[in-house]
């Protein structure tokens, strides 16, 4: 890119960030220095790499979404959350969001995640314990009750039975009076990435994708605003895999849903701005926004020239972070503070859209309120103390940083081929659930965890409290310990609920959901039906497995 077409560049981010709306604060250092919005080569200079770099708010989006950065909006502090009941998981929220947490996010717990009751027998000694526990729509008034849902924005991490929880989502919003068209917010719904790494699903893949494509067809139509999609990475990363297998497995996964999508004839310009991501921000500080940088312009290339998308927004790649609970240390906890503080810094200065800071005592249990409220304020410090919102992509141009993009994007290009090549037609798609039969995705992680603990046990890479500086004044810390009560508790109350409802109703709309299922129609409306006559959780997914089977992975030696 020579001087004159680095100069046209830069107008045309000038003209719209004019335009843009911007937040009413002064953008200066501590020492009062005014900052521009947005650096780049000096005037009347040329950068060959500014093809690839780019201004913030075009095209390929290297550098962020928009031309103000975080000038015009940060990022979403959203805190995930979630434990024992119902009940005790809106205290929580509404301590959140009284405490300037700018949306939720919900953490179900395991029975939940798996498409199972409280009082299923396999649930014993898990109810609430690494999220909240919901069996039926009436739980999901209860975790909402005092919250608008027409106004925050909501996120579920759950991918399994997420389409049913989802429906009780929308029954609890119906009960609040809210439209559901005036919902906003993002369901994980990944189920790709269960096969990978983190092993929640309910049934073989083709059944959960009918169940996914019923999901998009049914927001683009109903809930526009809403993200029905959120393809992650994080359980990739934390299962073991390298900061680029993370970044490619990902982004293939999402290939494979914007596959789908096309499959059933949406419009990837309609159902595009549906699909956001989920990453981890590990410790490696620099590795880490080389790679989210690296995914917003992977993305947009694809979505442009493989996929045809021709608008902005369709070729976004919008992402929440969350900072890796597998760099926390059960050693020295105090220390996660510190390790915290770096990824989150490190997705910030990546052009997160919203983040999770993750709390010192999560090594060792659901957080402590204490610990919580240390976790939130870790971002309003970045926010509202560093500065480092006053500028967009502040490291663009780093030496450093552009290399390294530039080689998370050839190690991500390379393992998409691999992908591809994988499969019967050329497509990700087939790649990928190739991929998930033949173990190879697993495999791959495998091999990355089995280097990086080799290189713990040898020394070579040093985790301080742990392998080095070694010696502490540490104290036993206080921990959140969920009371076998919510499980007996939960329990009573499910009972009395499916004592309480009307039978009839309850069969004739299991019947028509168990139709549907044999059937080629939409799942969502019948799903939705099943949900208001209170069928549960496990309910619903029985009988889906008992339509569609379920799934065992295929052993690997």
């Amino acid at each position: 890119m020579d001087a004159e077409q680095t100069a046209e560049g830069r107008r045309r981010w000038q003209e719209r960030f004019d335009q843009a709306r911007k937040r009413d604060a002064e953008f200066r250092t501590l020492s009062g220095l005014e900052v521009d919005p947005v650096y780049g080569p000096p005037e009347g200079t040329a950068d060959p790499r500014m093809e690839r770099i780019g201004w913030p708010g075009e095209y390929p989006y290297t550098r962020g979404l928009h031309p103000t950065g975080y000038r015009g909006k940060p990022w979403t502090i959203r805190q995930f959350a979630g434990f024992g009941n119902a009940r005790q998981t809106n205290e929580r929220y509404k301590m959140i969001l009284g405490a300037g947490g700018g949306g939720l996010s919900v953490a179900f717990d395991m029975p939940t995640l798996m498409g199972r009751d409280s009082d299923d027998a396999r649930s014993l000694g898990e109810v609430g314990h690494c999220g909240v526990a919901v069996d039926s729509a009436m739980d999901m008034d209860v975790l909402f009750d005092g919250i608008p849902l027409g106004d925050v924005t909501t996120s579920m991490t759950i991918s399994g039975p997420a389409v049913p929880i989802f429906c009780m989502y929308l029954v609890a919003a119906e009960r609040q009076g809210v439209p559901i068209g005036r919902l906003n917010g993002t369901l994980q719904t990944d189920i790709f990435k269960e096969y990978i790494a983190q092993k929640e699903w309910l049934f073989a893949p083709e059944p959960h994708l009918r169940l996914i494509g019923d999901l998009m067809e049914f927001c683009v139509a109903e809930i526009p605003a809403y993200k029905p999609l959120s393809v992650s990475g994080y359980h990739i990363r934390e299962a073991g895999a390298t900061a680029a297998q993370e970044l490619a497995f990902t982004l293939a996964d999402g290939f494979g849903y914007v596959e789908l999508g096309l499959s059933r004839g949406l419009d990837v310009d309609v159902f595009g701005p549906g699909l956001s991501f989920f990453f981890d921000a590990h410790i490696d500080f620099f590795e880490e926004i080389a790679k989210f940088r690296a995914a917003r312009r992977i993305w947009a290339r694809w979505m442009r020239d493989t996929y045809g998308a021709r608008t902005e927004k369709a070729q976004w790649l919008r992402f929440h972070t969350q900072t890796a609970g597998v760099s926390l240390t059960a050693q020295q906890p105090d220390n996660n503070i510190v390790r915290t503080a770096v990824e989150a810094l490190a997705a910030v200065l990546g052009g997160t859209n919203s983040l999770h800071t993750n709390a010192l005592d999560e090594v060792l249990a659901l957080p402590s309120e204490k610990a919580a409220e240390i976790a939130l304020r870790t971002q309003q410090v970045i926010m509202e103390e560093t500065e480092v919102a006053n500028v967009a992509d502040p490291l663009g141009g780093s030496w450093y940083v552009e290399a390294l993009t530039d080689r998370m994007e050839a190690e991500a290009e390379a393992i998409f081929k691999r992908i591809r090549e994988m499969g019967t037609d050329g497509t990700m798609t087939s790649g990928i659930l190739r991929g998930i039969e033949d173990g190879w995705f697993m495999s791959e992680i495998a091999e990355s965890a089995f280097d990086y603990q080799r290189k713990l046990e040898k020394g070579e890479k040093k985790i301080v409290g742990v392998n080095c500086h070694t010696a502490s004044v540490e104290e036993p810390l206080p921990i959140l310990r969920v009371s076998h009560e919510v499980e007996r508790e939960q329990n009573r109350v499910l009972a009395e609920r499916r004592a309480g409802r009307d039978q009839a109703a309850l069969d004739t709309a299991m019947a028509g959901l168990v139709a549907a299922a044999r059937g080629g129609g939409n799942m969502i409306p019948p799903m939705l039906d099943a949900v208001r006559a209170e069928a549960t959780l496990g309910e619903i997914c029985d009988a889906l497995r008992a339509e569609w089977g379920t799934y065992t992975e295929p052993a690997r030696f």
